[in-house]
Formats: structure tokens, C-alpha cells, sequence
């Protein structure tokens, strides 16, 4: 993937801003941060909490639990008996289903992320090994020998980055006990 880029310069403005609708990566992490603060409720879990609390909700599919919690409606004295008052109760549910919309725009926003920075990466790995490449070459040249040592370290890295990592040795599975013969009885009558 090669990509050229043109500079043109307005003239008029030989040093031109940055376009001001742009956030640097610093400025989008203190918005983050600056939004998380303004969230009421904010629990982070372990990952072994998560799973745990994503056990017990499987175990209660969204419409069994909807349908539990009319119940609370029917009659009065069950929303004291369970300390929840009916519209309390009602007023969480419509926020878990705007937080889960929320959780999905963050979850795209993250994937869009992620993409634009591996073509990021990508790019750096297509531009630093053409510089390789075109180093390699150059250091061969008479009043070149600068570049020798830069092209020496890249060459030892990428050595180093190749070698396989040791492995264990496979463990053999211990010997599984045969099973006992199986006595063998006879039908004929003792006589």
C-alpha cells in the first residue's frame, strides 16, 4: 500500500494550523476521562466478577425477567415485600436498555480505534523497512558508512525477533491403569 502525499501551502500562510476539528490522541483521552467522571455509578469489575455476573444473567433471559418484574404491578404489598417500589424498578430497567446502547456505540467507536491505529502501525512498518532496504543499499557506497551501524542494529533485531522460543519438551501422559479382568462366571449349576 503506497501512499503519496502532496503538500500544498496556501502562499498567503506558509505555516498552516491544524485543523482545529481534529483531537490529538491526549485530548480524546481527557475527554474520556472527563466523561467517565460525569457517569453516575461507575463499578469497575474483575474479569472474574464480569464473568460471574454475566453467568447469573444468562441464567434469566430479558423476557423472563420483564415478565417478573410485572408482576411487581399486580399487587401492591409485593413491591414493599421486595423493597422496590414499581416505578423505581421500571426506571432501571429503561437505563440498563439506554447503558446497552451506549456499551455498543463504545464497543464501535473502540473498533474504529483500533483499525485506524493498525493502519497506523502498518504504515510505520511499510515506511521503516523501505528505509532498511534503501539504508542496506546505501551503506555499500563509498562515504556512506554512517549508516553501517543503524543498518547493523536493524538487521540484529530482526535476528533476534525471528529465533523461535524455546519450547518444552512435550510431557507423555502417564500410563493409564489397565482395566481388572472381568471374572468370568459360569451358568451351568454347581452340582
Amino acid at each position: 500500500m503506497r501512499k503519496t502525499v502532496t503538500n500544498t501551502l496556501d502562499p498567503s500562510n506558509p505555516d498552516p494550523a491544524p485543523d482545529p476539528a481534529k483531537l490529538a490522541p491526549e485530548a480524546v483521552i481527557a475527554q474520556l476521562r472527563a466523561m467517565r467522571s460525569q457517569i453516575e455509578d461507575i463499578a469497575p469489575l474483575s474479569q472474574q466478577q464480569r464473568n460471574q455476573v454475566k453467568q447469573r444473567i444468562r441464567k434469566q433471559p430479558a423476557t423472563v425477567v420483564a415478565a417478573a418484574i410485572n408482576v411487581i404491578g399486580v399487587v401492591d404489598n409485593l413491591s414493599q415485600a421486595i423493597g422496590q417500589p414499581l416505578d423505581e424498578v421500571r426506571q432501571l430497567q429503561d437505563d440498563s436498555l439506554r447503558w446497552d446502547a451506549v456499551a455498543e456505540e463504545a464497543r464501535a467507536f473502540l473498533k474504529v480505534i483500533e483499525g485506524s491505529n493498525l493502519n497506523r502501525h502498518q504504515q510505520l512498518v511499510l515506511i521503516g523497512m523501505q528505509a532498511y532496504s534503501i539504508g542496506t543499499q546505501l551503506a555499500k557506497a563509498p562515504g556512506m558508512a554512517v549508516l553501517v551501524p543503524h543498518v547493523e542494529e536493524v538487521k540484529r533485531l530482526k535476528a533476534v525477533s525471528r529465533r523461535k522460543k524455546a519450547t518444552p519438551a512435550p510431557q507423555t501422559p502417564a500410563p493409564t491403569p489397565e482395566p481388572a479382568p472381568v471374572p468370568v462366571t459360569s451358568t451351568t449349576p454347581k452340582a
